[in-house]
């Protein structure tokens, strides 16, 4: 996720407030920060919190150039220096913005991401070119308050998919009273659909096994009515302190929360209604969001990532009750984690079977499918991969 400012849209005209250069001097130390081990965008954070008397504008304008950094880095070779890259960069999205179609397809296919992604995954034209623009940024709306929003937060444009919106304003969510008073979420469309195809029914008991901060959790939970409730595990005790607080915020109460390590031993013994695995992966589907990962993922992390998912699979496979149904999300495309995943989970798990999942996209055919590959220009959002099943009852 890109931090808390508003680097994915243009931000306001820079008002002169802070020097060039004290800004471009910010951007640099980002970069010669950030690796595999620090991400980017939490260096960018971590930064920008560090420097909290910067103007709004001014901390968007950094982060917009670090993000175009990354999204244009295989364009910047042949530049000398931090501030010729950054400018570059800059100079690169800017002709992109006014044209998409003005880079040749060949020069996205060497540039734009890394040689060994065309190993493991098919890669169009229509991928690489969204993945040179800015991304939007989606908020989930919750329930009953769309009208209160429209009225006080005002720049919201609605998808086709219930609740999401695009954000076309300038201000930073994360600092707006409706934020704090949990009107609203901050959760991309295609991590959105993944709740909506879930489709947990009030009074059921559902597990959300790799919950993270929480963003499903709460979606979940809000589907639910607060009705029944939703186990949220996680491998990191800090996301789920996060993911608490964030519950707080939204006064969502129906959620417990566990550490899990994602071994055989789940912390509760109960069987449940439906169980989501929105699996660590590779992130490909989010690389229009986060270009830094473009760079650091490595080709054995898919296979690593795609034996941990292998594993969790069969680990939750026992908590599903007979009728019950699992879920499986993740948000790549690369078929080690896919199709590989799916194919390997129902050759050793003969008592699910596939469930048919509504194809959610507008403007095509009602059909049904028991696994969605979506891309980025598919939902203007991340790239998500989903596959469902259901438990026999034999």
């Amino acid at each position: 996720m890109e931090p808390r400012t508003s680097a994915h849209r243009s931000p306001r005209p820079f008002t002169g407030i802070e020097p060039e250069e004290r800004l471009l001097s910010l951007v640099v130390e980002v970069l010669e920060t950030a690796d595999r081990d620090h991400p980017a965008d939490r260096v960018l954070r971590e930064i920008l919190h560090r420097e909290s008397q910067l103007s709004q504008p001014g901390a968007a304008r950094v982060s917009r150039w670090v993000f175009r950094y990354y999204r244009w880095r295989g364009w910047l070779k042949n530049e000398r220096g931090w501030i010729r890259k950054i400018r570059k960069a800059d100079e690169l999205a800017e002709r992109f913005e006014k044209n998409p179609f003005s880079l040749r397809a060949e020069t996205l296919r060497s540039k734009a991401v890394p040689s060994w992604v065309y190993e493991v995954m098919d890669v169009s034209d229509a991928w690489l070119r969204i993945l040179q623009r800015e991304p939007k940024l989606f908020i989930r709306v919750r329930p009953g308050r769309i009208r209160d929003l429209m009225d006080s937060l005002g720049h919201l444009r609605k998808t086709w998919l219930p609740d999401a919106y695009v954000y076309e304003g300038r201000r930073d969510l994360f600092r707006t009273h409706e934020f704090a008073q949990g009107r609203f979420e901050i959760q991309d469309i295609a991590s959105q659909l993944v709740g909506h195809l879930c489709a947990p029914k009030p009074g059921e008991q559902w597990w959300d096994a790799c919950a993270g901060e929480g963003g499903k959790t709460l979606h979940l939970a809000d589907l639910m009515q607060g009705r029944g409730q939703v186990w949220a595990t996680d491998a990191a005790n800090w996301r789920l302190d996060r993911l608490r607080r964030r519950a707080a915020r939204a006064q969502v109460q129906n959620y417990q929360a566990a550490h899990w390590d994602g071994g055989p031993n789940r912390p509760m013994s109960i069987l449940f209604d439906g169980v989501l695995v929105d699996a660590p992966c590779s992130g490909i589907g989010t690389w229009q969001r986060n270009p830094h990962a473009r760079w650091t993922t490595q080709r054995k992390d898919v296979e690593e990532l795609a034996a941990l998912q292998r594993r969790l699979l069969d680990n939750v496979a026992p908590a599903v009750k007979p009728g019950g149904r699992l879920i499986y999300a993740v948000c790549t495309m690369s078929r080690p984690e896919t199709t590989e995943v799916v194919n390997a989970f129902q050759a050793a798990h003969p008592e699910f079977e596939p469930l048919p999942l509504r194809w959610p996209l507008p403007g095509l055919p009602d059909w049904s499918t028991p696994t969605l590959l979506l891309w980025p220009q598919d939902t203007d959002g991340n790239g998500m991969f989903i596959a469902a099943w259901r438990r026999r009852t034999e």
